[in-house]
């Protein structure tokens, strides 16, 4: 569910007028709403209502600072997977003893501001990581508290992309040597093994693939306490899908019940790290339709957005629903279309085969759905265009989030040798 509606027959966000933000704004821009981030997360994590569970939110998938806040106030922990990305957790609310540091390749600085900032735990993700922490921890006369991701060997039957829990992905340790690195880590003067974390992939649609990887972690947990090595958090990750095209991802208390069937009679406490799930469907892009070209074989509508404002339909072949923004009637013919963008790449298209209203004209409005994971925070200024705004919506209240660059402050980001002037 979001609250992105016709009213009246024009789309809103909440209680304000897409068109009237647009006049403001400009285009292209992004905006969420406040209503559907609160919704989102408060219906995932009353799914584990009597479980010992945090919820931290998975940055990476919108890391705006006005996001961030809204959800700490609702007691939202956060995943990070940089020391940036911590800093912004901190400074928006987010108490460090919910905050997870997970990622492949965590530097020195990185490791000694995370201990710094007393962190809840840091994830360790190979040897080499392990033995460098250690020697970071010492070095500064701490003890780091951590998790070993265990790379569970289980395919979550999403895109290639964005599967984490095979065998050939290069994240976490191989289950298989779980107990040899815990007994490691485990000796080790700087470290102070607490828990033990996993995470499959993103998107997934169905819960057999978590059902599977948290059974193994389960096994695992039994087999370390046998060990004599105590773990007392099991950091789940997260990789709940939604639904950007019919599908029917699982609901988040059947996803609940799950945990609790597979992992909830260890006494664990108990991380949850959901990402696209809270803010996927919580964002809208909204472009202006530069031009209709009527080609030999298609036509083309081609936006003021282009790939670098959102690439997932180009780097994952991502589906995103786009519809006017002034709503179609029942009567209106529709016109099968290729939406595009205007770089320089065949690559910038944001749709194919897309049924868009036949009288559809430069200057209207359209919205890109379910943008408010992997959107904003996925842009670049590739061709020299600008960083695109963010909108955030309350009621029939906005805010600018995220200002758009000017393309003078893009060019200006540049320096020139003393000796080209």
């Amino acid at each position: 569910m979001n609250h992105f509606q016709y009213i009246d027959g024009i789309l809103h966000a909440e209680g304000v007028s897409i068109p009237a933000l647009a006049e403001k704004v400009g285009t292209p821009f992004y905006c969420y709403s406040t209503a559907t981030l609160e919704r989102h997360y408060k219906v995932y994590a009353s799914a584990f209502d009597g479980l010992d569970a945090t919820v931290c939110y998975a940055i990476k998938a919108n890391s705006n600072q006005a996001v961030l806040k809204t959800l700490a106030k609702l007691g939202a922990g956060a995943d990070v997977v940089s020391v940036g990305e911590m800093r912004r957790a901190l400074r928006a609310g987010v108490a460090p003893d919910k905050v997870i540091f997970s990622g492949v390749g965590k530097a020195d600085a990185e490791m000694r501001e995370a201990l710094d900032a007393d962190i809840a735990q840091i994830n360790v993700e190979s040897i080499p990581e392990l033995e460098e922490l250690n020697r970071v921890a010492i070095d500064m006369g701490k003890k780091a508290r951590i998790a070993i991701r265990i790379n569970p060997h289980v395919d979550a039957k999403t895109h290639e992309k964005i599967a984490t829990g095979k065998a050939e992905n290069k994240f976490g340790i191989d289950w298989t040597r779980a107990i040899e690195v815990y007994r490691m880590a485990a000796a080790m003067e700087g470290i102070g093994v607490t828990g033990i974390a996993m995470h499959i992939g993103s998107q997934l649609t169905a819960l057999a693939p978590f059902r599977e990887a948290f059974t193994r972690l389960s096994g695992l947990v039994e087999k370390l306490r046998d060990e004599g090595i105590i773990i007392r958090n099991l950091d789940l990750g997260g990789g709940l899908g939604i639904a950007y095209q019919g599908e029917t991802p699982p609901l988040p208390d059947a996803y609940g019940q799950m945990v609790r069937e597979t992992v909830g009679h260890l006494g664990c406490h108990i991380t949850l790290e959901p990402g696209r799930l809270i803010a996927g469907n919580a964002g809208v892009m909204i472009s202006r339709v530069m031009y209709i070209k009527d080609g030999e074989a298609k036509r083309f509508v081609i936006l003021d957005a282009a790939m670098n404002d959102l690439i997932r339909p180009t780097l994952y072949n991502a589906y995103h629903e786009i519809i006017p923004v002034d709503e179609q009637g029942e009567k209106d013919k529709e016109a099968l279309v290729d939406v595009v963008g205007p770089v320089c790449e065949t690559g910038d298209t944001f749709g194919k085969d897309r049924k868009l209203p036949d009288n559809l004209q430069p200057g209207d409005l359209v919205a890109v759905m379910s943008a408010g994971a992997y959107g904003a925070v996925m842009s670049s200024t590739y061709n020299t265009r600008a960083l695109t705004p963010e909108v955030l919506v309350k009621d029939d209240a906005y805010a600018i989030i995220r200002p758009r660059q000017s393309i003078d402050e893009l060019i200006g980001l540049d320096r020139i040798p003393e000796w080209l002037d």
